[in-house]
């Protein structure tokens, strides 16, 4: 009696989770703006945390050194507290020493370039509209409508001079009320900014208690999977997750050292080549090389740009340079460092930059590819699961070969069947 219970109990409870489950997802799909909304607004509240744990989780393998040098160099057995302490501190101190001398290189570039754009920009106007005015001598049509189009875009009207009016209303219809747009654009701009330094303030603050317990962190997290699961899926939950550990690490320090080593040979060539602004596209190069396959395009762009407006062999130069840059990184220096570390295909890590860039733009492109590399393996191993459940040994070997170069997990079946022969 007690069995027949418990079942019509178990269909209960299924019965109900499934209702449920139904007006859960009927009241997200017709209050869908309202659950957004409230996701951004506690999006917004734990954002320092997120950054806290973004600081920790890249600072962590430095830290781990720090306090094994330290145990080495002082011979000590167990790991101190103070020890720790200091880890921390001397981690916290190299990322912040790093952003300021970022910070001190970029800036004073900066304020070169806009400053240098600016005067440069009404003379590369000057010069365009006299080429094209000689150019459309020939058809004095073309001509006039140029020269009425150049006069609208450097005075923002037809003609001042022919109407007496004509700047007054310029200046009421036209000028007004795009300064009211560019001031507003400029107060969202400036807001936006004091919300993310701040953000990244507390975020610093944050990492401190995420990395003086990312131990005891560890340690509930495995308590809570045992308290959850059953030994063996524990067991496999936490093997997935140190994977995905080591993917996200390895990944992310492979690529931060990278560009790292592309930004500087970048810096020492564009000294060589005799560019102003050899800092700031030092920066440019090294923190976009940081996204997989799209980085290299993506930082040398607004470079380009920006070397034509100096000077257009500069910028011929330049694309030379940095095509040459990115073949030595794509054939030695990118290898060498990261190697095959996601096990994905050249056509999986453009479909993960391409995905995930369109769902999360810049992070989405930064983190696309070892999470890419994570499904990846949960779908490979939900496959030999599969197989292996049905029974499917002649299959094992397409299998090796399809998710090549993936290793191929353990075939607990065939440990049973020689437990039963040798019985």
């Amino acid at each position: 009696m007690k069995l027949k219970y418990q079942r019509y109990v178990r269909i209960g409870l299924t019965g109900f989770g499934i209702v449920a489950a139904g007006l859960l997802f009927f009241f997200l799909l017709f209050r869908f703006a309202q659950v957004q909304a409230a996701v951004s607004s506690v999006m917004g509240i734990v954002t320092p945390f997120i950054y806290g744990a973004v600081i920790a989780y890249i600072l962590a393998p430095l830290c781990d050194r720090i306090e094994t040098t330290l145990m080495k160099l002082l011979r000590l057995q167990e790991r101190k507290g103070w020890i720790a302490a200091i880890a921390i501190v001397v981690s916290l101190v190299l990322l912040i020493a790093v952003i300021w001398v970022l910070v001190l290189l970029v800036i004073p570039q900066v304020w070169d370039s806009i400053l240098g754009i600016a005067a440069a920009v009404p003379d590369q106007l000057a010069s365009a509209n006299s080429w094209l005015h000689r150019l459309l001598q020939q058809f004095p049509e073309l001509q006039t409508y140029w020269d009425q189009a150049y006069l609208y875009v450097t005075t923002g009207t037809d003609s001042l001079l022919s109407k007496p009016d004509g700047l007054e209303d310029w200046l009421k219809n036209d000028l007004l009320p795009h300064v009211g747009t560019v001031m507003s654009g400029v107060g969202t701009g400036v807001a936006a900014f004091v919300n993310a330094v701040k953000n990244l303030f507390l975020g610093l603050l944050i990492s401190i208690y995420f990395l003086a317990s990312r131990k005891q962190f560890a340690a509930q997290g495995k308590m809570l999977l045992s308290g959850i699961f059953r030994p063996h899926w524990a067991d496999l939950v936490e093997e997935e997750f140190r994977y995905a550990d080591r993917m996200f690490n390895g990944f992310l320090m492979g690529k931060l050292l990278d560009s790292a080593i592309i930004g500087a040979l970048c810096f020492i060539g564009t000294t060589i080549l005799g560019f102003e602004s050899a800092a700031l596209i030092s920066v440019v190069i090294g923190v976009t090389n940081i996204i997989p396959f799209f980085g290299p395009f993506i930082g040398a762009i607004p470079c380009l740009l920006l070397l034509l407006l100096e000077d257009p062999m500069h910028a011929l130069y330049f694309l030379i340079f940095i095509i040459l840059l990115q073949q030595l990184d794509g054939n030695l220096i990118g290898p060498k460092i990261l190697g095959n570390s996601t096990g994905l295909s050249s056509f999986w890590v453009l479909f993960s930059i391409l995905l995930f860039g369109g769902l999360w733009g810049f992070v989405g492109m930064l983190v696309g590819v070892p999470l890419f590399a994570v499904i990846y393996d949960i779908i490979r191993k939900l496959v030999f699961y599969g197989l292996n459940k049905h029974e499917r040994a002649e299959m094992i070997d397409t299998y090796n070969a399809a998710f090549h170069p993936a290793p191929l997990p353990k075939k607990p079946r065939e440990k049973k069947e020689k437990g039963k022969k040798a019985k």
